[in-house]
Order: C-alpha cells, then structure tokens, then sequence
C-alpha cells in the first residue's frame, strides 16, 4: 500500500515538473505548450502578391534596351548625358489600378498587364522636356506610351528635372575651377587649398525662388575619412547657376563666407588682401576625428544580446509575400518613395490595401544661405534609390530574412542592393497582457507579445532614416521612422544660436524639421476609407 501511494506521489511530482517546464520553456518541441510554427500559419502563399512586386533586373535591362531601340541611339544613360543630351533617368514599376487589381485578387479576373514607368529627359531636342513614358507589358516589352499629358496637363519644363550626378560633378569642376583661378591666396591661406585636397560640396534645394530658376547653393564642408563631412563646415558657400544646357556658360553668381557676401569670387580675394575678411583658419581634422566618427570609443567591447528563434521562424516569406500568424502582405520598394505593402489581411480579410511611405521632407533655417534656403524633398533624390544594405546584427537581427531590391535612377545600367530589407520577428520587452492575483486565490495570467517587422534604411546625404512597418497579433500595424546619421550644420558665427545650437568650434547644428509622409489606403468593411498621414 505504501508503495503504491510513493508511486502516485511520484508520478505527480513528475507530471508537476513536466507541466512546469512545458509552462517556463518556450523552446519545448511538444505541441501542447510550444510557440506557434509556419504550419499554424492560417494563410498558404500563392503567386498574386507578384501584381506587386518590383521589377527584376532582367526586367529593367528590357525596359532599357526597348527604349533605347525605339527612340534611337541619342537616347543615353543619365551618368553620361550632359545636359543638352537625351538621357535615360529612371525606371519603376508602374503598379496597376486598383479596380483592376482587387478583380485579379478577389474575383478570378485576368491578371493586370506588368508596365514600368520610364522617365526620360529630353536635353536635345527643339523644345526641351522631361516626359514619363508607360512601358509594358513585362517581360518581352512591345509598346509605350506618353502619359506626360494625361498626368501633368502639358509638358514638363525641362528645368524641373532632377539634377543628375554628372550635372553634380560638371557643377564641382566648374567650382574648383573658378576658385583656383581667382581666389588662390584665399583659398590656400585660409582653406588649405591646393595641397589639402579633401574637400566636400552638399547641394542645397531648391534651385531658386521662381519658376524657371535653377541655381544652387553648395557649400563647402572638410572631408575627413571615416568620419561624416557634415559637421566640418569650412564658412564658404557659392551659387551656381547651372540653368543654362550649354555648360560653359554656368556662372558663380555670389559667393558667402564666415557671414559676408561677395558678388564675385575676385572681389573675395581681393578683399582679402585688402585684410577686410574675418578669416578663420580651419585646424585641419586627423582621420576618423572624434567628433565625427562612428568607432566606438571603449577599447573592448562584450558581445550583445540577441534573441533567437528555438523552432525556427514563426513567419514566412516567398517572392514579395509574408504570412505571419493571423497576417499575410505583399510589399515593394519603389526607387522614388521607398518601403511600401500592398494587401494587408488580418485573418484572411483585407483591411489595407496599399500602407506606403511617399515623401521625407525636412526644412531648415540658419543665417547662412544654403541653410536658410534647403527645403529637402527626399523623394527627388530617389529615397528607395538610397536603401543600402544592411548589417547583421546592427541594422536588423542575424537570424532576419534579408531581401535584395532592384533599381534604376541615374545609372549606366540597372543596379541591385543586396540584403536591403529584412523581415524578422522579435519581443519589444513588454507582456501583451498579464496579472498576477494575491487576493482572495493566488494565480497569475500572462502572455509573452512579439512583433513582425519589415525594415528598410534609407540614408539620403546625411540622415539615414529607419523605415519600419510593424504587425502585432492584436491586429494593429504600426507605420514608424527612427532618424540617425548626422545632422547638416552650417559655419558657426555671430548670430547663429537664433538658429540653432552651437555644437563645435566652428559648426552651427541648424534648427530643422521632419515630415514623413505616408499613405494609407484602408479597405475596412468597405473601399471609402483613404488618408494621407504626415508625421513631424
């Protein structure tokens, strides 16, 4: 008898241990207390997310060489043309309308035709423009259409185009040209120039203040390597008015240094002869300087925590489509705006249909010019463009899924970004829900909240922004944008605390502001819901 009832106990005490280690240890394989799997995914992948997705580099080398064909060999790529030259600038997926995508998804309809957008600068021709041009269908290409009219109502000035990189470097070498030539004391004296040659130009934006303007400030900053140029302002910014299509006539058109300005570069110089310029000689900065650098300052540094995954991801990811638990997305990245997701459903109902980021624009002031003037609209510069890749380990975890992107804006050929977003699942350090009771009976009730993210980094200049898309099992998304880098500062002098804050000898951090604009088009019980969402 006493056997059998140690037998009992023992096999309670037994059970008792199991149940507490099935409760405690959330790597247990057993079906009965372990995490969910891709099999309790309530969603199986299939192929109609690819209405979406971005085009591939095969697709946009056809796009290339298609239009290339048809409007003949003057027809260049933008990282060759000069300005008075036509020139290939960008490709993008032109996604379908929405009528006729939800009848593909929803009601068995024929798939929309796949078509790119193809922006084309018109340098050469009678009455220069910039027209956008359909392409389609993809792959195989065989027509094209001008939907310059239809979307702008008339022609696109051509000053309105972006400036392209060989524009940039033409604008440099007209610069240094010109400062050489004219102003050698000064610049040797004060800037260190010819024998330092690390100098960096930041483009400024806009291009002037009417229609048809295009000048540009740029100002000059010490480039130190390894570390960011951006807050090493040397006090002179120029003007250069680069409006005209025949190069050699660009002009400097006023020059700015240590908050005095000048019409021409030769009155620069000379009034520094004349000693009636406050010159400040710039300490040339040691590589990787302190201020600027990103090393870690610790000799040793321990290895970080990091989660893990004990049964492997609990989400999956095929061609551009995710299911994670009761969710499943599609998602792209356009070269122009960035990070975007198509098709959002939350057990199986679509509650957004598009959730994407449109434009990062940030406003600046200072009392020198090119901060006072820079109105930065990221999209211009192509934000998706700037999505480099990423680090394990830093910018997302090692065991995230990375994805490549695929891009063409302002290049010789189409280019590719490898490991550009990622997608990956972690514990945000709070209990979704919990209680512990010590009235009356004792218990306690928890659940441990994990998050889905899909990431991408886009660093355009200076500023790197964190693009993060977050799906929570409660059913909510959260759209949210982290800003890191450096901060674009202007020449520190008389004044400039009204401006912003005085953070080195000779850097001004100029006050400044964010927009990140998104869209949200929501399909909650219905097509009515639209909003265009800013976030300062």
């Amino acid at each position: 008898m006493n056997l059998k009832i140690l037998l009992i106990l023992l096999a309670l005490t037994v059970a008792t241990i199991l149940a507490l280690v099935c409760v405690l240890l959330s790597g247990s394989k057993t079906t009965a207390c372990g995490p969910a799997s891709k099999s309790d995914l309530l969603a199986k992948h299939d192929d109609k997310s690819l209405v979406f997705s971005d085009l591939s580099l095969t697709e946009l080398s056809q796009v290339m060489e298609y239009l290339q064909r048809i409007l003949g060999p003057d027809l260049l790529d933008c990282a060759k043309a000069d300005p008075a030259e036509n020139c290939l600038f960008s490709i993008d997926r032109q996604l379908p309308k929405k009528d006729q995508t939800l009848k593909f998804l929803d009601g068995g309809g024929k798939a929309p035709a796949r078509e790119a957008l193809a922006v084309v600068f018109f340098g050469g021709q009678p009455m220069p423009n910039v027209t956008e041009f359909i392409v389609g269908p993809l792959p195989n290409p065989a027509y094209h259409r001008d939907v310059t009219q239809e979307k702008f109502k008339g022609l696109l000035p051509y000053h309105r185009r972006q400036v392209t990189g060989k524009e940039y470097n033409l604008a440099y070498t007209l610069i240094r040209q010109k400062m050489d030539g004219a102003a050698p004391l000064f610049l040797k004296a004060v800037l260190g120039v010819p024998s330092d040659k690390n100098l960096a130009f930041l483009t400024t934006a806009p291009r002037g203040f009417e229609s048809g303007d295009r000048s540009t400030w740029f100002v000059f900053f010490q480039d130190t390597p390894g570390s960011g140029f951006f807050i090493h302002p040397m006090g002179l910014e120029v003007l250069v008015n680069h409006r005209s299509l025949n190069t050699s006539e660009w002009t400097l058109d006023q020059v700015f240094y240590n908050g005095q300005y000048y019409d021409t570069i030769e009155e620069l110089e000379a009034q520094y002869k004349a000693g009636n310029v406050r010159a400040v000689q710039i300490t040339k900065l040691p590589r990787g300087d302190e201020m600027g650098s990103l090393k870690t300052r610790s000799r040793t540094m321990a290895a970080v925590p990091f989660q893990f995954e004990p049964n492997g991801a609990r989400y999956s990811v095929k061609n551009n489509q995710v299911l994670y638990q009761s969710w499943s997305f599609a998602f792209s990245l356009s070269v122009n705006s960035g990070m975007r997701l198509f098709d959002i459903r939350f057990n199986g109902e679509r509650i957004v249909y598009e959730l994407s980021v449109q434009d990062a624009i940030s406003l600046y002031g200072s009392n020198a010019p090119g901060g006072m003037m820079t109105r930065y609209m990221d999209s211009s510069f192509g934000i998706g463009r700037f999505a480099f890749q990423l680090v394990k380990g830093v910018d997302c975890p090692y065991l995230a899924t990375y994805v490549d992107s695929h891009y063409f804006m302002d290049e010789a050929k189409p280019a590719v970004n490898l490991n550009s977003i990622c997608i990956f699942e972690h514990n945000p350090a709070l209990p979704l829900r919990r209680h512990y009771s010590n009235f009356y009976s004792d218990y306690y009730g928890g659940l441990p909240n994990t998050v889905l993210v899909i990431r991408a980094i886009t660093t355009v200049g200076n500023y790197d922004y964190v693009f993060d898309f977050l799906f929570y099992p409660s059913g909510a998304i959260e759209s949210r944008v982290h800003a890191t880098g450096y901060i674009s500062s202007s020449f520190y002098f008389a004044g400039g605390n009204d401006y912003g804050n005085r953070v080195g000898q000779h850097t001004l951090g100029t006050i400044h502001t964010h927009f990140i604009n998104f869209k949200a088009d929501l399909d909650i019980a219905g097509r009515s819901i639209h909003m265009l969402c800013n976030g300062g």
